[in-house]
């Protein structure tokens, strides 16, 4: 390796990766896919434009895609977590079989007989148009797990469509690797003109199964790091080099086999990469940390991975077969539309899923990506064209994939999200939901403060002894009514009736008007959490002040930390309702490593907790640690 090379590279890389970390406020905030601005940093880059990343440069740092591939398919396997799928078993079965099948066999099929219209292929013979129709098959089948993940997550989705879609993209991630694997042995095969027989099958499986159980023993090298005490940022090092060592032994056992059999024996990395991750998310208890050693290092990984992509373009070629990208999308389209109408009706899952739900699967990134970029290193005479096809492919697909899975959510009424926080108008005004002595003391506590203040009488009461305070009759409370009290103008609203007119009142406010604070009066603890999912505050007044002064006194320190007043932390009572979690150990638990569990309450006994206390639906579980975490803990335990 040149190091004075390297050295440039690393040097101009800062400066991309400085750019790349700006542009990428911009997409945010544009909601422009960062990997398509990474791809077109790449390409201003490369030598089509700038020439700052040169040909013979992107040779010399092939190393760096080994690295890549090798995150890439450590992260998806990492997503493979097989106790949360089991609720939703059968319908995850077969929308991935109509998928993988439906979606494989059609476009194998149609690219077949188009191949004339493809510039690359249409000099081809027969059996190589099989073998690249094929490949690019495979491709098609490749989902992005992380953005389907990043779309869940901001829609804040969850049901039976959601965790379906979850449980598709992360096990055909795996599928597609297999699959690849078997298509790019037949693929070189018959483009070499070698024999296919049943000599060949059987060393196909023998490198399938090797490969495998090299997965497995790849997963036990990757427990070594998180069994030392060492900075996350070294075991994130120490990562990377497992990942590129598994690249270098698959080359190094290609060279021997040829040296001493003289036939390839291909270990396929990429298959021995996503095995090792999965192993160690199901079979250890270093899933949690794994994932987040992976999230620390795979922004970097990815930048250089998708703008030394972009580099290798040809802003010509890509001009010259966008037309292609583009046609061969819709036929990727129509496939995932009739694949998706398979699963539902072979998983008798409700019939009004049919019709979308192939659209969660169209987004691509980084293993679609991956796959083609190793096509075009096997086959130089046509390969670039064949990545920069599938690069086209996958920019359309950043760009229209997650618009579309929004839609789904929202038509399938998954997603919860709050509504837009109206901007501050100037006027401090509250709303307060409930005629009583406590409401009207309130309303002119709050007017003293120079705030105005109305009451919503909803019961009908005698209103002529408040003169002083603006009181407004409603007869329904339903979404109509509250919009025309002009709660969008409202900085705060005070909800002080019955536990389930306040929660029908917070949830309406919450999704469809957006006021800026709810505080909640509690009538009963264990109402506590539904309202602290829509963000309420809440007042429990039955015990809220003797408490308070109690626990000040016997533990001033503890009582500090469990109502917020430490900086970033909280804590959470949190029911146990999803199926998922029923009967999960508490070491089994996908806790972030800043969450700390501090009881489990079961029927109103509280539990002498350990790691292998296995949960209940309905069992009040107690976390203290982060907001942020225990917000995403609360989401996922409590659907």
């Amino acid at each position: 390796m040149d190091i004075k090379l390297l050295v440039t590279f690393l040097v101009g890389f800062l400066i991309v990766a400085i750019a790349a970390n700006e542009i990428s406020k911009v997409f945010q905030k544009i909601k422009f896919p960062l990997i398509t601005g990474l791809i077109i940093t790449g390409i201003i880059s490369g030598s089509s434009v700038l020439n700052f990343i040169s040909p013979d440069a992107l040779d010399r740092l092939n190393f760096l895609n080994d690295i890549a591939l090798a995150i890439i398919a450590f992260s998806a396997g990492s997503e493979l977590y097989l106790n949360e799928l089991r609720s939703r078993i059968n319908s995850i079965k077969w929308m991935t079989i109509g998928q993988l099948v439906i979606t494989f066999v059609m476009s194998a099929t149609v690219i077949y007989f188009i191949a004339n219209f493809i510039p690359f292929m249409a000099s081809e013979p027969a059996s190589h148009k099989i073998a690249i129709s094929v490949l690019f098959a495979t491709i098609f089948v490749a989902r992005s797990p992380s953005s389907a993940i990043a779309v869940i997550n901001e829609m804040r989705a969850n049901g039976p469509f959601t965790k379906t879609v979850m449980g598709v993209t992360v096990v055909k991630d795996v599928l597609v690797i297999i699959l690849f694997a078997i298509s790019l042995s037949i693929a070189k095969a018959l483009i070499h003109n070698e024999e296919t027989g049943v000599l060949f099958f059987v060393i196909l499986l023998m490198e399938l199964v090797a490969s495998v159980g090299l997965g497995f023993l790849f997963g036990k090298i990757l427990q070594i790091p998180f069994l030392t005490k060492f900075d996350s940022k070294l075991k994130g090092i120490f990562i990377i080099i497992i990942g590129y060592s598994i690249y270098l032994f698959a080359h190094y056992v290609k060279i021997k086999s040829v040296a001493i059999f003289h036939h390839e024996f291909a270990l396929e990395p990429l298959l021995i990469s996503i095995i090792a991750s999965f192993a160690l998310t199901n079979y250890s208890k270093h899933r949690i940390e794994f994932s987040e050693v992976l999230e620390e290092i795979s922004p970097l990984i990815y930048i250089i991975f998708f703008t030394l992509t972009g580099a290798s373009l040809s802003v010509q070629t890509l001009m010259s077969v966008f037309g292609i990208a583009v046609a061969l999308f819709f036929l990727r389209l129509i496939t995932m539309f009739f694949g998706g109408i398979v699963g539902v009706y072979a998983a008798n899952d409700s019939k009004k899923y049919a019709l979308i739900a192939w659209m969660p699967y169209l987004t691509q990134a980084g293993v679609a990506l991956g796959l083609a970029t190793i096509i075009s290193v096997e086959f130089p005479t046509w390969g670039h064209q064949f990545e920069t096809i599938i690069i086209a492919i996958i920019v359309i697909n950043q760009l229209v994939g997650p618009p579309l899975f929004k839609w789904s959510l929202n038509y399938v009424k998954e997603s919860h999200l709050r509504a837009k926080i109206p901007e501050f108008d100037s006027t401090r005004d509250a709303v307060i939901f409930g005629l009583e002595n406590q409401a009207v003391a309130l309303a002119r506590q709050l007017q003293k403060n120079k705030w105005e203040a109305r009451i919503v009488n909803t019961e009908k009461k005698n209103t002529e002894d408040f003169n002083d305070v603006e009181i407004i009759d409603i007869e329904q409370i339903n979404l109509q009514s509250l919009k025309q009290l002009s709660l969008e103008k409202t900085e705060a609203v005070i909800l002080m009736l019955s536990d389930d007119l306040n929660y029908k009142i917070a949830e309406l406010i919450y999704e469809h008007i957006g006021t800026k604070d709810i505080i909640v009066r509690l009538n009963h603890r264990d109402n506590f959490e539904k309202f602290h999912k829509l963000g309420a505050l809440i007042i429990e007044p039955a015990t809220a002040m003797v408490s308070l002064l109690d626990h000040f006194v016997r533990s001033p320190n503890a009582t500090s930390l469990l109502l917020g007043m430490d900086k970033g932390q909280d804590s959470m009572d949190i029911e146990i309702r999803n199926q998922d979690i029923h009967g999960m150990r508490l070491r089994d638990l996908r806790l972030p490593s800043d969450v700390l569990v501090l009881s489990v309450k079961r029927k109103g006994q509280l539990l002498v907790s350990h790691g292998y206390t296995r949960l209940r639906l309905g069992d009040i579980i107690t976390l203290v640690g982060s907001e942020t975490s225990l917000e995403e803990l609360k989401f996922k335990f409590d659907t």
